[in-house]
């Protein structure tokens, strides 16, 4: 059975294990993030903050934080899921008595997608004037522009076609009745307010924090835009969203929901959000982003306050972009039926590095394949897609790289776009929205059946490398503190049979893979920032032959990767063991 709600799941966290409640108080500013780090990088237990300095509402972090929890959180296994719906979709294509039989726990399933109307909730037991100063709201990292709400599911209608979309968007806290709204490029609610400001009107938005695990968890997937998220999470829960009536928007809101934030989003108004510390492990910086007005807030009587912090891997978003990937990433076989998996890697913040496993069973059916892909729903924000052959696994880094040595060469294999649309939070073209992509074809046949280089002396060629790694597959990676460019170019010079060489800045950890994919993938524009040992045009058409260069170092206009306050550090160091009290 699903959970009703979060205490439900937040009883049943503690009834296992999983849970630890936190009875000292602690800080949502600072403290809060560090401990959760801590606890995030061992996989450690979902946390109850039962006092958060300043407010008398229960913080509840870490729910997702590993891949037990989000089994529990769905009742089960995410890949089993997304091999349901593509297997049902196969048995009803054509549809038959035979196969509306086979899926009939499916197709009973579907019935609970309409969401289930009620006239009283505990989500308004208490129906009051909004002020945020009383909620535990985070900042999580020392250059943070203030504190903000990261858990909060936005409820949006498209004014034109009435459809809804329940995202989940960070929102900055401007006052006790007013936040920012950070809509980013390609999300439903970046739509819908479009649609409305076109009209000249506002946007009217419901914020749910703290709602059934399930719910939580399908506002964070890349569902196909127009297919509603609460709808969605019927069909998984297999019984529809109780919902009731807003108290003043028009809209339903969840009614088992902690906090509901009601109010509307205004035309043509802007305000400077930001900086906050991101999913790509860096500061996204300020920038000019839509406002809230609060009009209303209600609540249950004891509610809990649900958050999270993202930052440099590994975090609790990983596992919920796993679970994601395993749920909706199937159904791109229904458009695309030559690919067999794919897996967009949460250490390079998902959108930077997708690996794609396929057939081919048409002339350049890759590369088809490919453009379909880069023009698919949120997978257009992908900056590095890769293709592996249909017996490769996605998900092993170590084997993308040996297959980018035998089946890979630039001239034949690489394609690179050099203007296209990138996620909003991508700092590396120094322009938003927008960079440049790149396409590995690693996914054909054998190019050379000699092995790779086993040894390389990279100080050899430049005393200013400082450390480097012979990875599989030629991989070379170099850490360079200054004049990287150069560096790489002495390396490309002296010819050492490598298929790709990259520097990174020394603040990478290069014997630790999540940390290494995080300091490759997310500090590079390809059209910037790759070099090659030979490089010429025929008519139009750029030819690259050899290794490839990327210089993956943090440059200057970058903004500043996230680090923790020294004190903060210290202060946690010293609290540690009266936290577990």
């Amino acid at each position: 059975m699903p959970f009703s709600d979060l205490q439900e799941f937040v009883r049943f966290l503690e009834q296992h294990g999983q849970l630890k409640r936190v009875r000292v108080e602690v800080d949502p500013e600072l403290e809060v993030t560090e401990i959760t780090q801590r606890v995030v990088r061992e996989e450690g237990p979902a946390l109850l903050f039962e006092h958060p300095k300043g407010s008398s509402v229960p913080l509840v972090m870490n729910l997702f934080g590993t891949m037990q929890r989000v089994h529990a959180a769905l009742g089960r296994d995410p890949l089993v899921i997304g091999q349901e719906l593509v297997t049902a979709f196969h048995k009803m294509n054509p549809p038959s008595l035979n196969a509306i039989w086979e899926s009939r726990a499916l197709i009973k399933r579907a019935l609970f997608t309409r969401p289930r109307k009620v006239r009283s909730a505990q989500s308004q037991e208490i129906v009051e004037a909004p002020d945020l100063s009383r909620l535990p709201i985070l900042k999580c990292w020392p250059g943070d522009a203030g504190r903000f709400i990261t858990y909060g599911m936005v409820i949006s209608h498209d004014p034109i076609s009435k459809v809804r979309n329940c995202g989940l968007y960070r929102l900055q806290v401007f006052g006790n009745d007013t936040t920012g709204m950070h809509w980013q490029s390609m999300k439903g609610g970046r739509v819908h307010y479009f649609n409305a400001e076109e009209e000249g009107k506002g946007l009217e938005v419901s914020v749910i924090i703290g709602a059934d695990p399930i719910l939580m968890m399908a506002a964070i997937l890349p569902l196909p835009e127009g297919v509603d998220e609460i709808a969605f999470a019927g069909f998984l829960r297999g019984r529809g969203v109780p919902m009731v009536y807003a108290k003043s928007v028009d809209m339903m809101v969840p009614a088992n929901a902690e906090i509901v934030l009601e109010g509307l989003v205004p035309p043509a108004e802007r305000r400077l959000e930001g900086p906050f510390g991101d999913h790509f492990g860096h500061y996204s910086e300020a920038a000019e982003f839509p406002v809230m007005h609060i009009r209303q807030m209600t609540r249950r009587r004891n509610a809990i306050y649900a958050a999270t912090v993202v930052g440099k891997p590994p975090q609790e978003d990983k596992y919920l972009g796993i679970a994601a990937g395993e749920m909706i990433g199937p159904l791109v076989q229904l458009i695309n039926p030559n690919i067999i998996s794919l897996s967009a890697y949460a250490a390079a913040g998902f959108h930077n590095l997708l690996v794609v496993s396929l057939k081919e069973r048409h002339p350049r059916e890759r590369l088809k394949t490919a453009m379909s892909l880069l023009g698919t729903g949120q997978l257009a924000l992908t900056k590095v897609l890769i293709l592996v052959e249909p017996h490769q696994s996605p998900s092993d880094f170590r084997a993308v790289l040996r297959d980018l040595w035998h089946r890979f060469d630039p001239e034949d294999h690489m394609w690179l776009l050099p203007i296209a649309p990138l996620d909003t939070l991508d700092f590396t073209s120094f322009k938003m929205h927008v960079g440049s992509k790149i396409i590995l074809d690693a996914a054909g046949d054998v190019i050379t059946e000699a092995g790779p280089p086993e040894y390389i002396d990279a100080r050899a060629c430049d005393r200013r490398v400082e450390k480097y790694k012979l990875l599989d597959g030629g991989f070379l990676v170099v850490v360079v503190g200054e004049q990287p460019r150069d560096v790489l170019r002495n390396i490309l010079n002296a010819n050492l049979g490598l298929r790709f060489v990259v520097a990174v800045s020394p603040d990478v950890a290069i014997d630790d893979d999540e940390n290494l994919q995080w300091g490759i993938f997310t500090r590079f524009d390809p059209a910037r920032d790759m070099l090659f040992s030979e490089q010429s045009f025929v008519g139009a058409r750029p030819v690259y032959r050899g290794t490839v260069a990327i210089d993956a170092t943090w440059k200057q206009g970058y903004p500043a990767p996230l680090v923790m306050d020294q004190s903060i550090v210290k202060l946690v160091d010293r609290r540690w063991s009266q936290y577990w009290k």
